[in-house]
């Protein structure tokens, strides 16, 4: 062998070791408790609303992938075209990737937040849809699941005779389960927050009188009290939007989300989560405002917007500073220039 050749082989075989080397390092880095905590960080809303596995990091920065539902990405095509764009996740098309499953190109609604806090809500009188209680009520086998679920947050919920045969149905399971919380009091109920810190929490299923709800986005708010008005200001945004929204109109929105996210720089609400909104069936017209009842197709979705909007005026109302010697002052001084002005 020549020495060129020698060279040629000792240049690759550092290649190999360098490459070698590379690989173990990546592989140490992906795998080390920062990385991971940072990819936790970086999506806490998965956690939040319990879709894990159904998300990846986009290819593109600034997105995500969201595993696909036909149904949901035929409701973003629309949104896309509707008034409520600028108010959901903006979608960028379908993705394929290396495992051949199909996701949903979404943009990442945190990537402009620092360590933000995130909270999320489920809106609407109910989270299931009337098709689906009607097929459950066509198979009303007893669930001993869904009967220890039951016993787990209320050993009083079931009746004797469930108590004697340890089962319920699913119907009764589903229709109890919205009445366990604020979903069938307020129209919407807190699934989720995640701190800044990284602490979490979903114990919230009990959560359910207007009182505790205060409370709870009080403790959500209390580390950036600025946000609490521009939380006010984006809801009131969402509604009056809704109200001319085509798409709004059209459909019933049926485990829908609003994704409240903060730093200490800012603060935004969307609508996320369209899986089970479907198109309102025809020769019914809904206003999303009214009592649902088995037929109507009603959602309630703007009885849950309209109690977040006041519950936000509470808190907005409680954090006004009082209205002391130095505000009065501020007030006549101003007033006094404006006089001068117009005087001029």
């Amino acid at each position: 062998m020549t020495s060129i050749h020698c060279k040629i082989a000792i240049l690759l075989c550092m290649i190999i070791i360098q490459s070698e080397r590379w690989r173990k390092l990546r592989n140490i880095v992906q795998w080390t408790p920062f990385f991971q905590t940072y990819k936790k960080q970086r999506y806490p809303w998965i956690q939040l609303a319990g879709h894990q596995g159904n998300f990846k990091a986009g290819p593109d920065q600034g997105t995500i992938l969201k595993k696909l539902c036909p149904q949901e990405e035929m409701c973003f095509q629309l949104l896309m075209k509707d008034i409520l764009r600028p108010f959901v996740p903006e979608y960028k098309g379908q993705v394929t990737c290396e495992d051949g499953e199909l996701y949903l190109q979404l943009q990442d609604l945190l990537s402009d937040f620092d360590c933000p806090c995130v909270m999320d809500c489920k809106i609407g009188v109910r989270t299931y849809l009337e098709e689906e209680l009607a097929k459950a009520k066509e198979k009303t086998k007893l669930r001993k699941d869904m009967y220890e679920k039951m016993i787990q947050i209320d050993p009083k919920a079931p009746s004797e005779e469930e108590h004697r045969s340890k089962g319920v149905t699913k119907p009764r399971y589903m229709i109890w389960r919205e009445t366990i919380s604020s979903t069938a009091t307020l129209g919407f109920r807190i699934d989720g927050v995640k701190k800044a810190d990284g602490t979490s929490s979903k114990d919230f299923k009990t959560t359910k009188t207007r009182e505790q709800i205060v409370e709870a986005f009080k403790d959500f708010t209390s580390s950036f009290p600025n946000s609490v008005p521009r939380y006010l200001e984006r809801l009131k945004s969402i509604r009056a939007t809704v109200q001319e929204s085509h798409f709004f109109r059209t459909h019933e929105l049926i485990g829908s989300s609003l994704l409240f996210v903060h730093d200490k720089r800012r603060a935004s609400v969307w609508m996320i989560d369209f899986a089970k909104t479907v198109p309102v069936p025809e020769a019914v017209n809904i206003d999303h405002n009214s009592a649902w009842k088995v037929g109507n197709h009603e959602d309630g979705y703007l009885i849950g917007l309209n109690n977040l909007i006041s519950i936000f005026e509470t808190l907005a109302k409680d954090a006004e500073p009082p209205r002391d010697s130095y505000t009065t002052l501020s007030l006549d001084i101003d007033s006094n220039v404006r006089q001068d002005r117009l005087a001029t």
